[in-house]
């Protein structure tokens, strides 16, 4: 930019600062001009490479530019703020204030709070983690094979950069593995994505709450004993708990946890389907080869893991119908959660 043109800008740039009508427009000329990223620096970095015909006259019509808007802008302010004066002077503060309804804590928010606060007293602390992970931490790591359904691109949101938006909370736990020697007990709670078709039961989005422990002689008998106690304080003390032969690629061997229907006290209704019991969570003891892929010494140690949706133990927990519910942001709905 040379003194000529300058010389113009400054004159418009005058003229926008005479013709704002609010704070927020004075503003924006602010920075537009006088900003860290405006036109005035960025003609005083030019200085050094003008012509040094111009070079004076330049730094000379940057100094006018800096004091006169700057000037105009402080005055266009205080008039501004005297315009918004005049109208408070006319508020009249005798009328009755209107008090904003205090919020609610969201169903998922508890129980994520909730389960994080009884797995504290177990000794276990929260971990996080990225949305976006790579292929290998979500899947390979985990020792996913190959063929698994889930790599399917009809599955699995997979982004350009070949990762992906992660279907689990698992790969922090071998992000916590990586950095971190054993004992080792945190759980992860966190959003996933699938791709699911949304319906009362299922969402793209959705949120898992992980939990692992790894440690010398840990055992079955150590999982099992906490999920009772997780069970049995979350949901009450009369929750029964079982545990059914399942598979996972990364525990071996590998259970599915129930709790008694807390509805009917598992003599069966409409909510467990007439079975008594609601499938809560996923677990079991870490395979071997998921230890030697973080680096572990699978001979010298040993633990468990488990998961479970948050969606679900909330639905269970508050006797909510559909899913959809939980992300429809209804207030008449949410507000009954104290």
């Amino acid at each position: 930019m040379n003194a000529e043109e300058l010389a113009g800008t400054i004159q418009e740039a005058l003229e926008e600062g005479r013709t704002a009508a609010a704070p927020e427009a004075l503003e924006a000329i602010r920075v537009k001009y006088l900003g860290r990223k405006g036109l005035l620096p960025r003609v005083m970095k030019g200085l050094k490479d003008a012509d040094p015909s111009e070079r004076a006259q330049l730094g000379k019509l940057a100094n006018q530019l800096k004091q006169e808007l700057g000037k105009l802008l402080g005055a266009r302010k205080q008039e501004l703020s005297g315009a918004s004066g005049a109208d408070a002077a006319n508020f009249d503060y005798t009328l009755p204030g209107q008090w904003r309804q205090l919020g609610t804590r969201h169903p998922i928010s508890r129980v994520i709070e909730d389960t994080a606060e009884i797995f504290a007293r177990l000794g276990f602390t929260v971990a996080e983690g990225p949305d976006v992970e790579t292929g290998y931490r979500n899947f390979e790591a985990l020792n996913t094979p190959p063929h698994h359904p889930s790599l399917d691109a009809q599955d699995t949101f997979w982004l350009e950069s070949g990762e992906l938006l992660r279907t689990q909370t698992s790969p922090v736990q071998i992000r916590v593995m990586e950095t971190q020697p054993p004992p080792v007990r945190v759980i992860t709670p966190g959003r996933c994505y699938r791709r699911d078709t949304t319906d009362a039961t299922h969402s793209a989005n959705f949120h898992q709450i992980e939990g692992l422990y790894v440690d010398k002689c840990v055992s079955l008998a150590d999982l099992k004993g906490t999920m009772a106690y997780f069970a049995r304080e979350l949901m009450g003390p009369s929750v029964g708990v079982r545990f059914r032969p399942h598979f996972f690629p990364f525990t071996e061997p590998s259970v599915e946890c129930d709790f008694s229907c807390h509805v009917c006290g598992g003599k069966g209704c409409s909510v467990c389907k007439h079975s008594g019991w609601i499938e809560i969570a996923g677990a079991g003891m870490v395979d071997p080869r998921v230890f030697k892929r973080v680096g572990y010494d699978p001979a010298g140690v040993t633990g468990y893991a488990f998961g479970m949706g948050v969606e679900r133990i909330a639905m269970v927990k508050y006797g909510i119908k559909d899913i959809r519910m939980l992300y429809d942001n209804d207030v008449r709905f949410l507000k009954q959660f104290k």
